[in-house]
């Protein structure tokens, strides 16, 4: 059984702001992480990932993921997308980013170089993905 994602609808001009707060979040974790704040550069690549999914969504059905759990964003992705090689492995790297969320956020976890670069690969290749579906 599919299960539906709880959604809310936007406006699709709307997909391109989404584009450009990923892109801030995307370039302030490049600043934070130069600066060794790593807990900042990771709670920004879970932003800019869950940022730039947004911008797919909203572009593709005028609607976004609605609610706390970031996983939902995933199944619409999911409803929206057919199933081959590329979807599914960016959709693995977007749900990796998000499972830190709560860790580089909320856990005391202390991150380091090696896991925002671990992080960093996954953004990269989810945001690849996306960029190509935003052109």
């Amino acid at each position: 059984m599919v299960r539906k994602s709880i959604r809310v609808s936007v406006d699709r001009s709307q997909s391109a702001n989404y584009k450009l707060v990923a892109e801030n979040f995307y370039k302030g974790a490049k600043l934070a992480s130069d600066h060794d704040y790593f807990n900042a550069a990771g709670v920004l690549i879970v932003h800019a990932a869950i940022a730039y999914a947004d911008a797919l969504t909203i572009r593709y059905i005028g609607a976004k993921s609605k609610g706390e759990d970031h996983h939902e964003v995933i199944t619409l992705l999911e409803e929206i997308f057919p199933l081959n090689d590329d979807r599914k492995k960016s959709l693995n790297h977007l749900n990796a980013i998000i499972e830190h969320k709560n860790a580089v956020s909320y856990s005391g976890d202390v991150y380091d170089k090696q896991d925002i670069d671990q992080l960093w690969k996954h953004l990269e290749r989810f945001k690849s993905w996306a960029i190509t579906l935003l052109k």
